[in-house]
């Protein structure tokens, strides 16, 4: 008896053992938990989070799609409450770069519904984003993907554009703290103490797009729901150069006067010395007072980089 009480006794010692080492604490979060192939790769977690933190790897490969030419499918869809289809624009466009500007053919287009309006401008909130990070209308010269010290900002802007710099903030920069966003500024913060502690993180490793990859999941209890804005958040990171390889992100709030459900998922590839998106794909419900509500599914595949 003695001996079979001792046997289990190691036995739950064990168990214990095994989940502390599985663990690491950062902040006041919950402990971060760790794979065993990480534990193992010696990886130090509060640098490594510290660096995902300040990383900005992410806008840098957007910021690299205004150095290249490339070839985008475009397709952009707007659905009613039904989930039925009620517009949509279907294109291919071409991004070709001639010295120091950019400018952009679109080689088919089809489109549904009223997707534009009677002067040709698009009729949807959604598209018009899709069309401000996507689509140029004229010649672009003068540009460059530095990202260092460049900071989005919604100083004199208003209306319609600064709601665009504000979108672009949750979509380069998801987890961190955004000026200008009413009732919702210092819930995006996901990697500072106040909102850290919503979150569940386990860190592993994994084969993403043929690269050995870092994954940091970060995922809101279930209880805090609501309290943050980013509800999860899954990226791989390049084991050896840290860049962001892939992300996928949902997003919610309701502020009153404005609410929102959005799931993101973007995918990177190398070309040459640049990392730069090959997929972007979206699925978002808004509602922003005074306009409609937007029910929106965009997909963007870029390839023939050059």
């Amino acid at each position: 008896m003695k001996t079979a009480f001792l046997l289990f006794f190691l036995f739950i010692f064990n168990i214990v053992s095994a989940q502390v080492k599985d663990s690491v604490q950062w902040l006041n979060a919950n402990p971060v938990t760790l794979s065993e192939v990480v534990i193992n790769n010696k990886l130090n977690v509060p640098v490594f989070i510290n660096r995902v933190k300040n990383d900005t790897s992410f806008y840098k490969a957007f910021r690299n799609l205004r150095v290249l030419g490339f070839s985008a499918i475009n397709d952009i869809r707007m659905n009613n409450s039904d989930g039925e289809l009620k517009a949509y624009l279907h294109s291919k466009t071409k991004q070709v770069r001639t010295g120091n500007c950019r400018r952009m053919e679109t080689l088919e287009e089809t489109t549904s519904g009223d997707i534009y309006d009677e002067d040709h401008e698009l009729n949807y909130y959604t598209a018009q984003l899709y069309a401000s990070l996507f689509f140029t209308r004229d010649s672009v010269c003068g540009e460059d993907n530095i990202v260092l010290g460049r900071e989005f900002s919604t100083s004199g802007k208003s209306g319609l554009e600064k709601n665009k710099e504000q979108l672009k903030m949750l979509f380069f920069n998801p987890g961190k703290r955004i000026n200008g966003l009413p009732f919702m500024s210092n819930k995006t913060a996901i990697f500072e103490e106040g909102v850290v502690e919503h979150y569940d993180m386990s860190i592993d490793m994994e084969l993403y797009n043929n690269t050995s990859c870092y994954v940091l999941k970060q995922m809101v209890k279930p209880a805090d729901r609501g309290s943050v804005v980013i509800d999860e958040m899954t990226t791989w990171f390049d084991d050896k150069t840290f860049e962001v390889l892939g992300r996928n992100y949902s997003l919610s709030y309701d502020a009153g006067i404005y609410d929102f459900k959005v799931n993101m998922e973007v995918r990177m590839r190398r070309f040459q010395n640049y990392v730069v998106p090959e997929l972007i794909r979206y699925v978002g419900n808004w509602k922003v007072i005074s306009k409609k509500r937007e029910r929106g599914v965009f997909t963007a595949t870029l390839f023939d980089f050059n």
